[in-house]
């Protein structure tokens, strides 16, 4: 790490030759500790921590590690395929092999022997097998291409032959085979997974519990959720796979403040490479815009709800209605946490100082203005390429503008006649089943956002509008197109109706959907070289840096090193660990209502119970699909199941901040003690835990 330490050096120089403002100095780790196992920080471990890891413990940790499904991580925490992970990665899942009569989110379940867990078809885990670097490979393949646009078809043309000759290289058969990128474009390795098919589930926490305070407690701290599961491999002769080479050995007083901690796990994807041009154009336009959208959507589904939830006949229509809610909710959460990041002047001024100290080292290249300037050509497009795109969440409506416009459009350009009756009978049917009342609401909604939202200067929705306003032409549109009044399959029907424009549903859509296809034109031609420079730019990191920064998240595995660890928030002190004191005392002071209500059988808990420990806090860095990690300790054993961040961690999809970023666990102890003392679950206690 000599280098890292030098170049920090600059860092710090630079910060002051440049006048950046900021409380804290630019630092090589706001690239992140989310280490490969091809390249793990073993001289930083020993200096952060007087701990040497060797291969040896590298690769038990990398075996016991899982990959859930495509969504999250898991952990084998037994030698007879045990699999730990989250009840919010499982709970979709899980429900689907309920019985007649019963009821996981209410009662959860615990199977009491080996014949009563139950699988659920098409779930698996993966387990990383093999790793091998491919970068000079992949290099060799592309130094001869003859621009942008081709050094990306050879790349994607080298990695599929690579995966096809690792296929039936000794020792990766019969391994689901993945080629990753690292750094943009700077290294390349291949990775060899082996599948778990027969996945059966073991016990799972009702809801009230793995999902303990809802949206208002999502992403904050102190925190008191039981967000665990547990699950088995078996193998094809239908015994539990026998894991005693790899897996984590539970330990439920593994932790303590200043414990060295590691997730092991696939963060799904970070943005830390990106340039300061391209965060301003996500603070000002990309999430910006998102946010509006979500926000504005999750907000019309409330009322909806409002409405459902009192017909006792819609109670399940309310309760996936209200999933989705949710699931607006917490993107809505985390997204704002990115843009209050992204307006922190500590945070940019920080990303500043580290791209002016990478560029100083680059020899005058002008990597970062060509591609400010491919930015700055695609911001007049923004607007169109973030709102008028077809989904269903902007209205059945819009979605029929765009299935008009493409029908006209295969009409102009000669298309076949199969072509054509396919285009308008997805037209027909979209027309045929439309919520008038809703889909006005809509329309309104998003000619709103558009205006908003529009870059200025452009005429598109004025041209829309022609001199009315929104509420006008909305009830204007509704009433006089033919389309939407039972006629749609007259209008349709004649293609010379489509060229003559007349219906003013067509009309519009010849306004909006072709303004979105030219946006996605500007935004499709630039791709390949915008890729090409973030690729020399990520290359220009690495070569200052070698790989002393971690690459950005891919979904893929890491291992991200930290400290149990207080914090300051709120003008108070977070402490290390909460305890399930704190977990009643919820529930009583919101008069016992959900989200924070707990189910009868957690009525008069022991006071064993109440004093153990239920979540804690660290430094490690992580980011979605960590969900469902096992936390270990420097022994390798499960100390804690990672299942959220604080909310002062949310600006870690472009930067790490050790400071206030916080990594949230089930505390091994709190699942422990919950098995013990609720769930009476001995046979999964032993397991566990050997005396």
């Amino acid at each position: 790490m000599k280098k890292l330490k030098t170049h920090l050096t600059l860092l710090l120089v630079l910060s002051y030759i440049i006048g950046v403002a900021q409380e804290k100095e630019a630092n090589p780790f706001d690239f992140g500790r989310m280490w490969t196992f091809e390249n793990p920080p073993t001289e930083w471990f020993e200096e952060a921590y007087d701990f040497k890891a060797d291969k040896a413990w590298f690769d038990d940790v990398r075996k016991s590690s899982l990959r859930f499904a495509t969504w999250c991580s898991a952990s084998f925490v037994s030698p007879d395929g045990l699999i730990m992970t989250n009840h919010h990665c499982s709970r979709d899942e899980a429900i689907g092999v309920q019985n007649e009569g019963e009821n996981f989110d209410v009662n959860g379940y615990y199977a009491q022997t080996l014949a009563d867990e139950r699988r659920v078809d098409d779930l698996f885990v993966e387990q990383l097998i093999m790793v091998d670097d491919i970068t000079d490979e992949v290099m060799a393949y592309t130094k001869n291409a003859e621009n942008d646009a081709d050094v990306m078809t050879k790349r994607q043309e080298a990695l599929k032959a690579l995966e096809e000759e690792y296929a039936t290289k000794k020792g990766w058969e019969g391994l689901r085979l993945q080629s990753v990128t690292f750094y943009s474009g700077g290294k390349f390795s291949m990775y060899g997974y082996k599948k778990y098919s027969d996945i059966r589930l073991v016990c799972i926490p009702e809801n009230d519990l793995g999902f303990y305070g809802g949206d208002p407690d999502n992403f904050t701290y102190p925190r008191y959720n039981l967000d665990f599961t547990f699950w088995r491999a078996y193998d094809e002769d239908g015994k539990p796979m026998d894991t005693s080479d790899f897996y984590y050995e539970f330990n439920p007083d593994g932790v303590e403040e200043g414990t060295p901690v590691f997730v092991v796990g696939n963060p799904g994807r970070t943005e830390r490479y990106r340039t300061v041009a391209q965060l301003e154009y996500d603070r000002d336009y990309r999430f910006k815009h998102l946010l509006r959208w979500l926000t504005n959507r999750r907000d019309m589904m409330l009322e909806e709800y409002d409405v459902i939830s009192q017909d006792e006949n819609k109670e399940r229509e309310a309760q996936e209605l209200l999933g989705t809610i949710n699931g607006l909710s917490n993107s809505i959460k985390a997204y704002n946490g990115i843009v209050k990041g992204l307006h922190n002047k500590d945070f940019m001024g920080r990303k500043k100082t580290m791209e002016m100290s990478i560029k100083k080292e680059s020899k005058g290249l002008t990597y970062w203005a060509d591609l400010e300037n491919e930015y700055n050509k695609l911001t007049p497009h923004a607007w169109a390429i973030n709102h008028l795109g077809a989904s269903p969440y902007r209205g059945q409506v819009f979605m029929l503008m765009h299935s008009i416009y493409n029908y006209k459009n295969a009409i102009e350009n000669d298309a076949s006649d199969e072509d054509k009756k396919a285009m308008r009978e997805t037209a027909l049917e979209t027309a045929a089943n439309l919520d008038i009342t809703k889909e006005k609401k809509m329309m309104s909604m998003l000619l709103n956002e558009l205006k908003t939202d529009i870059y200025p200067g452009d005429a598109t929705l004025d041209r829309v509008l022609g001199g009315t306003s929104i509420d006008a032409f909305v009830n204007k549109l509704f009433k006089e197109s033919d389309i939407l009044n039972g006629k749609a399959d007259k209008v349709l029907s004649k293609e010379k109706n489509l060229k003559k424009e007349k219906d003013p549903l067509i009309k519009a859509s010849q306004i909006l959907v072709q303004r979105y296809n030219e946006a996605g034109a500007m935004f499709q031609g630039s791709s390949a070289g915008r890729r090409v420079l973030e690729t020399k730019i990520a290359n220009q990191a690495f070569n200052v840096y070698g790989t002393s920064l971690p690459p950005d998240a891919t979904f893929t595995l890491r291992i991200s090193d930290g400290l149990v660890k207080s914090y300051n928030y709120n003008g108070t002190k977070a402490p290390i660990k909460t305890t399930y004191f704190g977990l009643y005392d919820r529930h009583y002071s919101f008069d016992q209502e959900f989200p924070w209500a707990l189910p009868e059988k957690w009525a008069n808990p022991p006071m064993e119970l109440l004093k153990s420990p239920l979540d804690f806090v660290s430094t490690n860095d992580i980011i979605g699909g960590n969900s469902g990690s096992a936390i270990i300790n420097a022994k390798g054993e499960a100390v804690g199941l990672v299942f959220d961040g604080n909310i002062e961690s949310l600006p870690g999809n472009f930067i790490y901040d050790e400071e206030y970023n916080r990594t949230v666990s089930v505390h091994a102890g709190g699942i422990m003690a919950a098995l013990k003392y609720i769930y009476k679950a001995d046979r999964l206690v032993k397991e566990l835990v050997k005396e």
